[in-house]
């Protein structure tokens, strides 16, 4: 079977990659199937044929009410925080060149965590309710999240960024912040300490409409410019010397893509949590599906982030009822013993 197809428009023409497409097809439907399927699990289970009917405006209204208000949005939301993690942690890893690199374990998700949970400490009144918008959310985790970015790149620089040190560099900042969350936490209304706690292990538990409406858009502006930038990752895959020897602006686009990673995550941290390794398992597995051609890796990573975080809830809301796990934990579960394996594939190269 050919491995590229010729697509000629008008006065475009470009290469399709069959087996990405292939691929990046199946990962979609699977996507749809985790979406019928969680928005029809839990305490009341409605059929997958009565799901696609209530998408279209059908079924009793008892059934709608719970699948619309209640379990669309949290899956919405989970979309959208895995797409926007597993796409900073593939940006990231083709920036350091490193397979290590992933937002949560450099330092970007704790980041964004102290300054979510900054806001929502100076931000909540007695009523446990926010005296500004919630819109206001993403913008104070990118911010908390480009601090420690802007940090972790100033330490880890010595004529270039070890990839090795960076990682260091960034689990002495994880520490940090983590210090940083729990003291703004303290410092925060009491009742929200058991709130934050979940939200911190990552979770989409209480998620609604308007947070949907505030994270969908910002999702799809992000991935659109990501998708525009991405060449620039595959002209740094070749060296920096190749890189700058056909023209490439090197440090500049360091600095653009490490302020995309940090948009994305922040913007996954404001309403999903703390939702550790997925941007370190999904780059990885859509880099064995398809290899490491960002035009292919980037998308594919996305969609594979989408299903992961929307397979954790889903696991942690239907099968240990009535309790009701964080996603984060599940992605934890899984995450850290193949961190444990990169590390020690690390030593051994």
């Amino acid at each position: 079977m050919k491995k590229y197809q010729p697509i000629r428009l008008k006065n475009l023409s470009f290469l399709l990659n069959i087996k990405a497409t292939i691929i990046i097809s199946v990962c979609t439907l699977l996507l749809f199937a985790l979406f019928v399927l969680s928005a029809g699990m839990g305490e009341l289970f409605i059929g997958p044929f009565k799901i696609i009917g209530i998408l279209f405006g059908q079924g009793l209204e008892f059934e709608k009410l719970v699948v619309t208000s209640f379990r669309l949005p949290r899956i919405l939301v989970a979309i959208c925080a895995g797409i926007c993690l597993a796409a900073a942690g593939a940006i990231l890893q083709g920036l350091v060149r490193n397979p290590l690199a992933s937002p949560d374990l450099i330092g970007l998700t704790g980041g964004a965590s102290v300054g979510v949970v900054l806001f929502l400490a100076l931000f909540s009144d007695e009523k446990n309710s926010l005296t500004v918008s919630i819109q206001w959310l993403p913008l104070s985790a990118f911010l908390g999240a480009l601090i420690v970015a802007i940090l972790l790149y100033i330490f880890a620089w010595r004529n270039g960024v070890s990839p090795i040190t960076l990682v260091l560099i960034g689990i002495g900042l994880t520490a940090l912040t983590k210090a940083m969350t729990t003291l703004f936490m303290i410092m925060g209304p009491i009742y929200q300490a058991s709130q934050v706690n979940i939200w911190i292990t990552g979770s989409v538990y209480g998620s609604n409409w308007t947070n949907v409406y505030t994270i969908a858009p910002i999702t799809v502006i992000l991935i659109i410019i990501a998708l525009v930038m991405v060449h620039n990752l595959n002209i740094q895959e070749l060296g920096e010397e190749v890189a700058i020897n056909v023209g490439s602006h090197v440090q500049k686009n360091r600095l653009m893509l490490l302020v995309m990673s940090t948009a994305l995550t922040g913007t996954a941290v404001a309403f999903a949590g703390g939702i550790s390794f997925v941007g370190l398992l999904a780059p990885h597995i859509a880099r064995r599906l398809v290899g490491s051609s960002f035009g292919v890796l980037l998308p594919l990573s996305a969609l594979i982030g989408a299903i992961l975080i929307v397979a954790a809830d889903l696991v942690g809301r239907t099968f240990f009822l009535p309790l009701e796990i964080p996603a984060g934990v599940f992605t934890a579960a899984i995450g850290a013993p193949y961190f444990i394996y990169l590390l020690y594939k690390q030593r051994n190269v």
